[in-house]
């Protein structure tokens, strides 16, 4: 059985039967049959019904948000605006950009009596695994260009957030996408596994942890396809002593804390230069005061509980710690009287006289937690920002762009950000480095990945 335990107040809100494994070979076999006539459909009638899909999303969205805050925490006052805004954008960019991604790709030379390009072709079936924390930001980087190049799409949603799925298939219905081209499963574990090794199965999207991974490689690994991984991320924030104090404040305590401090990209560890340093901390604490924790369905609240009990206290055992080896934790969770122990309700905390050996500077936390460290130098910090096992983003934060460009060139991560955190551009690859994952999604990147080539070498003339 499936059964999503609501972090708003612990009772069961979704509890259904998973399928069978023999249901799950019929949606293979559909979805195999249903690509080669989807592939055949031209790219304009691809882009109409996604478009159609997308006005039924939006038409939807505060219901959505309602059901999303039940399922995963996230404050009502903000759970619509998943659909809104980052949804809304990302789809009407990747419809517009597909004819230009699609293309054939035509050389440059042009001897005489030839004709020479590369197509696009579509993969086939794409497997998406998607997560809770954004669970359409997540899944809607793969489903959305997959279908507009031509393969039909599989989708396996977290167990937390299985509505997610079904609003999906429900849209796509109603858009009049063909049967048998966009199909939601629930699956456990071993079923998701045996689904991602079958031979129908042209590419696999994940979004989730290290271990599983590994775990979708090792699936993977008796046949030759490729797999999109984002796996999680550390990301870090340089704070350079021209930084412009409010608002870089501003920005980094929402990097820090929105969604509960849930995101992959979120900022978990802030390096701050000397000359600013005392002064950035005093007015983070100040920001950070700000947030009301509590349930997520008052619309007044902007903190909402952890996904569940447990993740609250693995960030609770980080916290402690570092207090342990001399960090010290400057909020006082009293102050949030909504934060209680053996509950998923968390309150922010910020913690100075951290270093690297403290685990709440090297591991991910995915929580409300961010650790603030004095440097001395651009040196210092960028030596500090790379001592990561994660590579997601990096941002920067000063008035000198030729520093930011410069530091940023020796960063390493998929994405390096000036003066901005916590954001995907739909014209740029999503990617990571090191444990972070590989593979990209989004932009004409994420359409080469989700495409193969074929070269056409034509004689035309004898």
């Amino acid at each position: 059985m499936l059964r999503t335990v609501s972090p708003v107040d612990g009772s069961v809100y979704v509890e259904r039967p998973l399928q069978s494994w023999k249901e799950v070979d019929v949606a293979l076999n559909k979805a195999k049959l249903a690509q080669k006539k989807w592939r055949e459909t031209p790219l304009a009638e691809r882009q109409k019904i996604v478009l159609k899909f997308l006005d039924h999303m939006v038409d939807n969205a505060q219901a959505i948000g309602e059901e999303l805050t039940w399922q995963m925490g996230r404050p009502i006052s903000q759970t619509p605006g998943e659909i809104l805004r980052g949804f809304q954008e990302r789809v009407r960019y990747t419809v517009n950009l597909a004819p230009k991604a699609l293309a054939d790709i035509i050389p440059d030379d042009k001897p005489a009596g030839f004709k020479r390009y590369v197509r696009r072709e579509p993969l086939g079936v794409v497997a998406v695994i998607a997560p809770w924390n954004y669970p359409y930001l997540t899944s809607v980087n793969t489903i959305v260009p997959a279908l507009l190049a031509g393969s039909t799409v599989l989708l396996k949603h977290s167990h937390q957030t299985p509505l997610v799925a079904d609003r999906y298939a429900d849209a796509f219905k109603a858009a009049g996408l063909p049967e048998g081209v966009f199909q939601r499963l629930d699956l456990s574990h071993e079923n998701t596994e045996t689904l991602m090794a079958d031979p129908r199965v042209d590419y696999v999207n994940f979004t989730g942890s290290v271990r599983g991974g590994h775990a979708v490689q090792k699936a993977i690994s008796g046949k030759f396809i490729d797999a999109g991984l984002e796996l999680g991320g550390k990301d870090p924030a340089y704070v350079r002593p021209d930084a412009d104090m409010k608002y870089t404040v501003e920005n980094l305590v929402d990097g820090s804390f929105f969604n509960s401090g849930q995101s992959c990209c979120g900022i978990e560890r802030i390096y701050v230069h000397e000359n600013l340093y005392k002064p950035f901390v005093d007015a983070f604490v100040d920001r950070t005061y700000q947030y009301r924790l509590g349930n997520p369905t008052d619309p007044a609240v902007n903190l909402g509980p952890m996904v569940r009990t447990s993740a609250a206290e693995f960030v609770r055992q980080q916290i402690a710690e570092a207090v342990k080896k001399g960090g010290k934790a400057l909020i006082d969770e009293k102050k949030f009287p909504a934060s209680k122990l053996h509950t998923p309700y968390l309150a922010p905390q910020v913690l100075v006289n951290v270093d690297h050996s403290m685990s709440i500077m090297m591991e991910e936390t995915f929580g409300p937690a961010v650790g603030i460290m004095k440097v001395k130098s651009d040196e210092e910090a960028l030596r500090l920002m790379n001592d990561s096992p994660f590579g997601l983003t990096a941002s920067l934060w000063t008035a000198d762009a030729d520093a930011a460009e410069a530091i940023g060139q020796e960063i390493d991560t998929g994405t390096v950000f000036l003066n901005r955190c916590d954001y995907i551009d739909p014209g740029l690859p999503w990617n990571g480095v090191k444990d972070t994952g590989r593979g990209a999604s989004l932009s004409v990147v994420g359409f080469e990945h989700l495409t193969r080539p074929k070269s056409f070498h034509l004689r035309t003339k004898i």
